[in-house]
């Protein structure tokens, strides 16, 4: 099944903690339905110290699931994704609000 949200896409949080919010997917987990995007579901954890990492207190992103974000369109509004075979046979993600072509 095609990815309808890839690693470097532009995301706006539509339900949970942080919505409304905007930022960028870091890595995408399929099997799970999670991804990780900067800025988005913070969490404060402490980290022991190692002999390469100091210690302490350390704010990092949690995974968020896929139903809980949507790409964000060019002026910043969430959009749903389709998917549209090209004349020379490419498939590619199409924008549902705009229509527009997302990659390639």
């Amino acid at each position: 099944m095609a990815a309808r949200i890839r690693k470097g896409d532009r995301v706006v949080v539509i339900a949970g903690r942080d919505k409304g919010k905007t930022g960028e997917v870091v890595s995408v987990s399929p099997s799970d339905s999670r991804a990780v995007v900067r800025g988005i579901n913070l969490a404060r954890r402490h980290q022991k110290q190692t002999a390469s990492a100091q210690g302490g207190i350390i704010t990092k992103e949690l995974p968020i699931h896929l139903s809980n974000i949507a790409l964000s369109d060019r002026d910043g509004k969430p959009t749903r994704v389709g998917f549209r075979v090209e004349k020379d046979g490419r498939k590619v993600r199409v924008a549902k609000r705009t229509g527009e072509v997302i990659d390639g």
